[in-house]
Formats: C-alpha cells, sequence, structure tokens
C-alpha cells in the first residue's frame, strides 16, 4: 500500500533538496570556528576559506582595495561569502562581481594579489575558483554558502566592526 506524503512535508522535502545541491568545483575544508588570534596570520588557502582570525569582522561590501585575511575570515565565520578577484580583472568582470553581490547583505567583495585563477569565491569550509566573472557557479555558491550551515556563527553580524583596508 501506497502512503502519500503531507504537502507540507513535500514542501520541506523541495526545499532541503535545493539547499543542499552541491555547486560543482568547490573545494570544502574543515575548520573549527572562535579561534581568535592577533597579528598578521597564516592560511593553508589562497584566499583562506576558514581558520583562526582577528576578533574583529570585516564590515560586509563592496571594497576596491585588498582586504586583511584576518578581518574578512571572521565575517567568513559570520555567515559572509568573500569573492575575491585578480587587480588586473576588467572593469566590466568587476562591473558584473558588483552586481552579483549589490543587495545580499553577507558579502565581501575585494580585490586580492596572487590568485591563481582569475576570480575566487570563499566562505567557511568551501572556495570555487573561476575564469570568469560570468561564471554561473558563482550564484550558485552564493546562494548555498550566503549564511549557509558551514559557518559556526551563522546570522552573527556582518558590521559595525571593521572597515579599513590595506
Amino acid at each position: 500500500m501506497k502512503r502519500a506524503l503531507p504537502l507540507a512535508s513535500l514542501f520541506l522535502f523541495a526545499l532541503t533538496a535545493c539547499g543542499s545541491k552541491a555547486v560543482d568545483g568547490v573545494q570544502t575544508f574543515k575548520y573549527d570556528g572562535g579561534d581568535h588570534r592577533t597579528g598578521s596570520l597564516l592560511y593553508a588557502e589562497n584566499p583562506p576559506a576558514g581558520g583562526a582570525h582577528n576578533a574583529s569582522w570585516q564590515n560586509c561590501g563592496v571594497y576596491d582595495r585588498p582586504l586583511y585575511n584576518e578581518y574578512a575570515v571572521h565575517s567568513m565565520e559570520h555567515g559572509a561569502v568573500w569573492i575575491t578577484y585578480r587587480p588586473d580583472l576588467d572593469k566590466a568582470q568587476v562591473d558584473q562581481l558588483k552586481g552579483l553581490v549589490e543587495g545580499r547583505p553577507y558579502t565581501l567583495l575585494s580585490p586580492y594579489e596572487g590568485l591563481d585563477k582569475p576570480v575566487t569565491a570563499s566562505a567557511w569550509g568551501a572556495q570555487i575558483k573561476v575564469d570568469s566573472a560570468g561564471d554561473e557557479r558563482l550564484k550558485a555558491f552564493l546562494d548555498k554558502y550566503e549564511q549557509g550551515a558551514t559557518a559556526p556563527e551563522r546570522g552573527a553580524s556582518c558590521s559595525g566592526a571593521y572597515s579599513e583596508t590595506r
């Protein structure tokens, strides 16, 4: 005998399935949260995707200068996605990235020296590197990881702290 699922269960299943959809090319890492330190820190990934960080977080927003890793990592602990791009990326692609993060309160966008691909999106414990600002996986990454389940302090503030650049 077949049993039909109640409509509410089907809706919850559909939401769960959408939120857990994998994004091709994402690398994942395991980090514990809450490790506050001072000074300049070394990270395993470039740019970092988690780990020890400054006690202050970077205010979310769009920056035209590089950020300090230690503050941006703290923002990712709060559920932010940090999109970085090579400083020589053409203006049209930078504008496309700005449009992608527009209206998203838990995002950082900044240039970053030494990237091995033109654009990298990082969240706590996850990262994707792409060749173009137009890569559709960037939006999928944002949808999955901004305020996503990997962030140890999801929902904590992404404003009212550090706003300086390098």
